[in-house]
């Protein structure tokens, strides 16, 4: 199979997957008439989870896979058993696979009593309910893997991407009805801002130079060429939504002008400090050592460390800086529409972490497609 009839079959796969998912997400369940209607200003961000539809067969969406591997880690820290596994290898990794489907149904069976328990519905209607969720969650399951299996892209970030696509014009006509042209021109330049520092901040890198030692293996020389550590800034949604969380819980007059500079400063700071954590420059430093490998000019060990650690910290401090200005920037543009302190909380969140989940997964949908063609025009190379 050459590689146009693989990236063919590859994208044919992934928009089949899409088509019968939110066919799912059109086709009611039997029995609806009680299901409940929630009407909160969080409403919004439970529409973009669930595709807005929750009386469906694939009511939940993507939902379930999404909170099934954060449940999992829990467990491993609290079950030793599951964290025996987790050590075992590929092994372990198949199994907790296992688990982890299971729990994904399970939280599909759990979700669906809840509903229909909240509707107020009789045993005969809900046991159908709750049978046609439930098996839309396992099979939203299966939809996910074939797309991560045969199509491009993660599964699950791929079917959140549609049925994110599918809430979102809605929403937007809505604003528009209300506040005129001037939502289309705010919410084009949002965007167009949020897109093109997401894709410059996640695109760039420091390279920082590194030349291996020369090794001589009988009579031949080995190493001596020169290479690079990139170093990057982590891109994450998590320090908006906590910053966003810890102004909803504490006793803060949302909405003010004051409001949104305490957000942006707590959104630079959780940043820094989540991309701080996550990189430790003394085992990359320790790592050099092992493969004979040096940063020219710098000593090895911990010179190296503290080397890499200042160039780090000034690039996540770069980061840090550009991922508050993207959470700043919807919650700026809706303050100018008018939106209401609570819709405005809510909704400049949602925005910033859609805008830049669409743009990440736009971004890895990319990769994958070009790895792939590089790898199908040298195979023939490496037979």
């Amino acid at each position: 199979m050459n590689d146009r009839t693989s990236l063919r079959r590859r994208i044919l796969v992934t928009l089949g997957v899409i088509v019968v998912f939110r066919l799912g997400q059109s086709l009611p369940t039997p029995q609806t008439a009680r299901l409940p209607l929630i009407d909160h200003p969080l409403r919004w961000i439970l529409d973009l989870l669930t595709g807005g539809r929750l009386a469906t067969v694939f009511g939940f969406g993507v939902l379930p896979c999404l909170v099934a591997p954060f449940v999992l880690r829990a467990l491993i820290v609290l079950v030793p058993r599951l964290a025996a596994l987790r050590a075992e290898g590929e092994a372990g990794a198949r199994v907790l696979t296992r688990y982890r489907r299971r729990l994904v149904v399970v939280l599909g069976l759990l979700g669906a009593v809840g509903l229909v328990v909240s509707g107020g519905q009789d045993v005969l209607d809900g046991a159908v309910t709750v049978a046609c969720l439930t098996a839309g969650t396992a099979v939203v399951l299966r939809l996910t893997e074939l797309i991560t299996d045969q199509g491009f892209g993660n599964g699950v970030r791929i079917l959140l991407l549609a049925q994110v696509l599918a809430v979102l014009p809605p929403e937007f006509l809505r604003l528009y009805e209300r506040t005129g042209w001037a939502a289309v021109v705010v919410m084009a330049v949002v965007t167009l801002s949020i897109t093109v520092i997401t894709i410059v901040v996640a695109q760039g890198q420091r390279r920082v130079p590194v030349q291996y030692a020369k090794r001589m293996i009988g009579r031949r020389a080995f190493g001596g060429t020169p290479s690079y550590i990139p170093l990057r800034f982590p891109q994450a949604n998590s320090p908006a939504v906590l910053a966003a969380v810890l102004l909803w819980v504490l006793p803060f007059g949302l909405g003010g002008p004051w409001w949104i500079a305490v957000y942006f400063v707590l959104v630079c700071l959780f940043a820094f400090a989540r991309a701080a954590v996550r990189q430790d420059m003394d085992k990359v430093a320790g790592e050099l050592v092992r493969v004979g490998g040096f940063v020219p000019g710098i000593r090895p060990g911990n010179w190296t460390a503290e080397y890499l650690d200042h160039v780090n910290r000034r690039i996540i401090a770069f980061g840090a800086f550009s991922l508050g200005l993207v959470a700043l920037i919807p919650v700026a543009g809706l303050a100018l529409l008018g939106v209401t302190p609570a819709t405005l909380f809510v909704a400049g969140v949602t925005l910033q972490v859609v805008l830049v989940f669409l743009v990440g997964v736009s971004l890895d949908t990319t990769r994958q497609i070009e790895s792939l063609r590089r790898q199908r025009r040298y195979e023939p190379f490496l037979r």
